[in-house]
């Protein structure tokens, strides 16, 4: 059966190349396997960083809305640190689904 394969394959050059192209793609710690999980990865970081970086500048937006206004101030310190003036009194609807 040996005798049947071409010269060049006996070479041992080209079975040490045969050998190291193996042991890359399959056996190596940086594998193709790994490469391709590792670049999916940073696309999903990526897009991941994309969304953040667009809350946060909705949050800038925000911020110098309520301390630019202090109309603004005041209804969001009443919507979410439920305060209020001291002839007020504050009621809490919730929603029972």
């Amino acid at each position: 059966m040996l005798s049947k394969l071409p010269p060049f394959t006996k070479n041992f050059f080209f079975i040490s190349s045969i050998i190291f192209l193996i042991w890359m793609i399959f056996f190596d710690s940086n594998d193709f396997i790994n490469q391709f999980r590792a670049s999916r990865k940073i696309k999903d970081l990526d897009g991941q960083k994309v969304f953040y970086e667009e809350k946060i500048e909705e949050v800038k937006k925000e911020r110098e809305a309520l301390f630019n206004n202090p109309k603004e101030l005041e209804r969001f310190a009443r919507e979410n640190y439920l305060m209020k003036k001291k002839n007020e009194d504050v009621f809490i609807i919730v929603d029972e689904e």
